[in-house]
């Protein structure tokens, strides 16, 4: 017999620099209970509008850095059109990467674990010179 189950926590992450930062354990880790699902979701949402989550490469650093570079070459500071610079010139930049890149995550649940292909990770995209901590809820549904 199946029994659908839901779970959610709050992770709060301590501040990192501006970047991409694999964050796949942490989430993870914050809910025990995935072991528990046979067949799920798993669901991370960011509450923070200068910060961004996607699944991209987990084993090459290099590929976070990239990222990291390109953006910043694409969303650039101190653009003469932005009128949004009252928390200085890497904010108008954070808020378009984050919208560019998302707030959220679905990943499918299989067997208890999260079904990433064996070089995604889930990432933080962290848009800020001076970044506080950041929140992130994180939902796991499914059938255990």
């Amino acid at each position: 017999m199946t029994n659908s189950r839901w779970f959610q926590t709050q992770v709060d992450l301590r501040p990192y620099r501006r970047g991409f930062h694999l964050i796949t354990d942490t989430l993870t880790a914050a809910v025990p209970e995935l072991s528990q699902i046979d067949v799920g979701l798993f669901h991370a949402f960011i509450r923070h509008s200068s910060a961004s989550l996607t699944i991209n490469e987990n084993a090459d650093p290099t590929v976070r850095g990239d990222f990291e570079r390109h953006f910043n070459h694409s969303v650039p500071e101190n653009a003469p059109y932005y009128q949004h610079t009252y928390e200085g010139p890497d904010d108008m930049p954070a808020h378009l990467k984050a919208s560019l890149l998302g707030a959220s995550v679905s990943i499918p649940i299989q067997t208890g674990r999260l079904a990433l292909g064996t070089w995604q990770g889930i990432y933080l995209g962290e848009h800020r010179d001076h970044a506080s901590s950041r929140s992130i809820i994180v939902t796991v549904q499914g059938q255990t």
